[in-house]
């Protein structure tokens, strides 16, 4: 953690200033790695593996040891947020995730998918004018970051400030990969309580992380008061899918969530193996007539992608190891909260939000991707 980030945090329980005390007990180079952030109220937040955390009630992991550790004072922590229980269950999963693949999407082979990706949710024809959309801000914030390889990219392609917040163990894989990078901060803490003031920020993205917490639209609201007047705010959420894709998904998740990880990815390998098969077959079939109740179009259709966007998520790309596509498939089914959403169904959010500048991107046919600006 970067000493600068003090001067731009708004802390519960009260979010007054003047900055929190910080204490240093392990450094390196220009990173605080261990420390703790000490309020006026002498409420403190741990400073681990040069993360700062600030998880609250039951989402706070047990510090006791860290307390004992450093002599610090103790702490009564009353507060419990809002479906907690759920949120810890979806913690599971993606710290997990995190902790195994920490690289995804660092590695060489991985950018070329992952730049065409984000220039299709953005709206945006190149990597260049991805980079370039970046270079534009001033105080950019990632909300799941995971790994932090999209925080690195942004924070690499502006002279702005980047924020990365994560609840799960993500947010210690994103502050190793991004921890060089002297205007990049990585904080621990649930997005519906993060420490920064409202109207704060130029840009914030929330990819494919809304529809993992309790209540995506609650999730929404909380993300976009950080956003300043003007700004622009980008969020993909999962789309509802036909009838019997949303059956099968179901079904699957209702098992799989059930499993503790490790047996969870092995009962995706069947999955992934379908994928890689009937992605290897290249295989198309033309489909004259539309199959309107199962939300099948007419057409050329890959078979790969047919079985994949309506029946059973069984991805699977060339471009990444067999164990990465294994877990592309663990983190659909394996989340407790994996919501799904109409197009009409966000549109009615941004109209509560007073919203009235908006695109819709089609990145792809079970996905939501929204790019907003707030009203001035």
């Amino acid at each position: 953690m970067r000493k600068e980030i003090i001067t731009y945090l708004s802390l519960p329980p009260t979010g007054t200033q003047p900055a929190p005390k910080l204490i240093s007990f392990l450094e390196e180079g220009e990173n605080i790695i261990e420390g703790a952030l000490l309020t006026q109220e002498q409420y403190w937040y741990p400073i681990i593996q040069g993360v700062p955390s600030f998880l609250r009630g039951s989402l706070k992991p047990d510090y006791t040891w860290f307390q004992e550790k450093h002599g610090l004072p103790p702490i009564h922590d009353e507060v419990e947020p809002e479906n907690a229980g759920e949120q810890r269950l979806t913690n599971e999963t993606f710290s997990d995730k995190w902790r195994r693949f920490r690289n995804y999407g660092l590695e060489p082979s991985h950018q070329e998918f992952l730049g065409d990706w984000y220039c299709k949710k953005l709206g945006l024809s190149t990597v260049d004018e991805l980079k370039a959309f970046y270079q534009q801000r001033e105080y950019i914030l990632e909300v799941g970051p995971g790994s932090g390889f999209n925080t690195k990219l942004m924070a690499e392609n502006t002279t702005g400030q980047v924020f990365a917040v994560d609840i799960s163990d993500g947010a210690f894989a994103s502050f190793e990969n991004t921890k060089h990078l002297p205007n990049c901060y990585v904080v621990q803490a649930d997005l519906m309580e993060m420490p920064f003031a409202d109207d704060f920020f130029d840009f914030i993205i929330a990819d494919g992380v809304l529809h993992h917490t309790p209540d995506t639209k609650k999730a929404l609201l909380a993300i976009y008061q950080k956003l300043k007047p003007g700004g622009q705010m980008f969020f993909y959420v999962y789309k509802k899918m036909g009838a019997a894709r949303q059956f099968c998904d179901r079904y699957i998740r209702d098992s799989f969530k059930q499993l503790d990880p490790e047996s969870a990815y092995q009962a995706c390998e069947g999955l992934t193996e379908l994928g890689r098969e009937l992605s290897r077959l290249n295989a198309q079939i033309t489909l004259e007539k539309p199959i309107p109740i199962l939300g099948i179009p007419a057409g050329t259709h890959n078979v790969q992608r047919l079985m994949y966007y309506n029946f059973v998520k069984c991805f699977w790309n060339e471009a990444f190891d067999y164990e990465t596509n294994n877990m592309v498939n663990f983190d659909w089914y394996h989340p407790h909260n994996a919501w799904q959403h109409t197009e009409d169904e966000v549109k009615g959010w941004l109209e509560e939000l007073g919203v009235r500048e908006y695109s819709f991107n089609p990145a792809n046919p079970n996905g939501i991707s929204v790019l907003l600006t707030k009203p001035s």
